[in-house]
């Protein structure tokens, strides 16, 4: 298909505010006392309301504008999820300079790349670990400014010149505000909808991140949109733990367009580490999960209940059995039987109730998977538990916004209907098409990418290839990804992976077989889980490597993959598999920050075990 240069404008839409900024300012004017942002400092829940949200956008674009920051300007955010975090983007946002979020995980040579091809001005690090990565490489930093860094612990004897605490950055912002109390205002009254905001970078799996460019018009129109599609009922009291990385439109979606369109409170989670005590102490009420995140807790559940007594597990066998019947009734016919609501409840005090809190989801109204493909099975199985689970499809090039199962309306192994004022179609090779007001405006600095990617008449083409089932979309694979074997037979590798994390004994799978006369795998064990099975059954280890090599494991291993191979057509069966001798690790080029396997490393890294694969036969 050939495209034209010129990309069409973003329609005319009508948006409730101009931006998140004003939007924040509205709350704060409305209920100035309620809690916008939590955060753990020293183990104590500290709180920001939304008038002192407000009031630290104001205070930071100020300083901003003090370090000669000006419209149009990058500043980037290298640091875990905080309070700093969203008052340095949307004071960003406010005064017109555009915000670029860098991960945590994002070694140095990363770093160089990103502040460089963005043109960032002013870094804001979170601590000695992030300034020392931007320090190692400042000399080839050419746009770079200034570094101001949050956690002063390591940093205080540094002499750099580029350096500035933010408690000093702040005090600057709070002289400048003092002064001309009106100036951020102002600025934000005066934004231009159709400016760049944000830089949201993709995830690189296939080569260096691109820098998705997002107006104040994509992230408003989205907000005004999120809550209908994406969330459903909404509680009185609404809570957010925010743990996936800022960086990725995923969490901007919730911590930012959700929380800001509802008036939530936003709890930051203290690490993605702590993620299952901090939903434990939370209890929010909705929740987006990536898929990792709801493998690991039924992991953790099948764990537990072989630690329990049997009078638990008989409980909990029981309860399940009766919750997967109620799901396939949810699923058949939307609701469950008159029977099902009493069963479900009485497995509720006995079963339900103990494990959602344990979970974290005993008020969650709204739990959804997102960012990546998941099992069916496991969505069944929180639905079992009396989840309302829902999986939703979306990009960081569509805002995060393009489709999702509605309550009352879902089809496991579908990403669900179009949402709200979104048009969803496939193109002739079954690439899946998205157009609405909240795509992107562009790839930064790569008008190549743009034209590839946006149609003329607007279309976003998702690089993704689908199915409808009815007027729900099943996503296949990527493009890229799909797997033609010597045969001719075309392959979705992430189906059989999914099917293969399903167990709790398997965290990572990659299917391989690209070119190649059958279908194999590297797999990687679930080390908990495993762990567990193992001292149950007497097997001495020391290492996650030594676990891997044991035939015991490797029986285990083999268990699962002739179970899941019955599945599939005879053509799509793993016929021999490898363990992974260790976990795969962003820092390590394995994975992505946001943990998607990067395929062509792992070709790389684990090339002599490929080749012994197909070298065997």
């Amino acid at each position: 298909m050939t495209f034209t240069k010129e990309r069409p404008s973003t329609p005319a839409v009508p948006l409730s505010i101009g931006s998140l900024p004003a939007r924040v300012r509205e709350i704060a004017a409305e209920t100035p006392d309620l809690v916008a942002l939590r955060e753990k400092e020293l183990g104590i829940w500290q709180e920001t309301t939304y008038a002192g949200y407000w009031e630290m956008i104001q205070v930071v674009g100020a300083a901003l504008m003090e370090l000669g920051v000006g419209p149009g300007d990058k500043v980037a955010i290298h640091s875990e999820n905080r309070r700093a975090w969203v008052f340095s983007e949307l004071a960003a946002h406010a005064m017109g300079a555009i915000s670029v979020g860098v991960y945590p995980t994002n070694p140095a040579a990363e770093v160089e790349y990103l502040l460089n091809h963005s043109e960032t001005v002013v870094l804001i690090a979170e601590d000695q670990e992030q300034v020392d990565k931007a320090l190692l490489v400042k000399d080839r930093l050419t746009h770079l400014r200034h570094i101001i860094y949050i956690e002063p612990r390591g940093i205080v004897s540094y002499d750099d010149p580029m350096l500035l605490s933010w408690e000093d950055f702040v005090e600057t912002g709070r002289r400048r505000l003092a002064s001309n109390p009106d100036e951020v205002g102002r600025l934000v009254d005066g934004l231009d909808p159709e400016s760049m905001a944000c830089l949201v970078y993709t995830s690189g799996t296939t080569g260096p991140p691109k820098g998705a460019m997002i107006s104040h018009r994509n992230l408003v129109w989205v907000m005004n949109h999120v809550v209908g599609s994406f969330v459903g009922r909404q509680p009185k009291r609404k809570e957010v733990l925010s743990y996936l990385p800022l960086c990725h439109i995923a969490e901007k979606l919730f911590t930012e367009m959700y929380a800001l369109e509802t008036a939530a409170t936003v709890n930051f989670a203290e690490s993605i580490e702590t993620v299952t005590s901090d939903l434990r102490e939370v209890q929010p009420t909705t929740f987006l999960g990536v898929p990792r995140i709801w493998e690991k807790m039924q992991a953790g559940v099948v764990i537990r209940m072989m630690d329990a007594s049997w009078l638990k597990r008989a409980l909990f066998k029981a309860g399940v059995a009766v919750g997967m019947r109620n799901a396939d009734r949810i699923l058949e016919k939307g609701k469950r039987s008159f029977t099902g609501n009493v069963l479900h409840g009485i497995f509720y005090v006995l079963v339900y109730r103990s494990l959602l809190d344990k979970l974290g989801m005993r008020h969650c109204l709204g739990p959804v998977s997102g960012a990546a493909p998941i099992a069916p099975e496991v969505l069944k199985f929180f639905m079992a538990i009396g989840l309302d689970m829902r999986e939703g499809y979306g990009q960081t090039e569509g805002t995060g916004y393009a489709t999702v199962n509605q309550e009352g309306n879902i089809k496991l192994g579908t990403v669900g209907p179009a949402n709200v004022g979104a048009e969803v179609k496939l193109a002739d090779d079954g690439e899946i098409l998205v157009r609405h007001p909240g795509v992107f405006m562009g790839y930064f600095k790569n008008e190549e990418a743009t034209l590839a990617t946006i149609s003329p008449d607007g279309w976003l083409h998702t690089g993704d290839v689908g199915e409808w089932d009815g007027e729900h979309m099943k996503i296949v694979d990527r493009k890229k990804d799909i797997i033609i074997t010597a045969g001719g037979k075309n392959i979705s590798p992430s189906e059989i992976e999914n099917k293969l994390k399903v167990s709790p004994f398997i965290k990572e799978a990659i299917v391989l077989g690209d070119r190649r006369k059958f279908v194999s795998a590297l797999i990687g064990i679930e080390y908990d889980t495993v762990s567990n099975w193992a001292l149950r059954k007497g097997i001495t280890f020391t290492t996650y490597r030594d676990l891997s090599e044991k035939r015991e494991v490797r029986d285990l291993v083999q268990g699962i993959v002739t179970e899941v191979n019955s599945e599939f057509a005879n053509v799509e069966q793993v016929k021999q598999f490898r363990l992974i001798p260790k976990e795969l690790d962003h820092e390590d080029g394995e994975l992505t920050a946001t943990q998607k396997v990067k395929r062509s490393a792992i070709a790389e890294m684990f090339g002599d075990m490929i080749e012994e694969i197909y070298g065997a036969v």
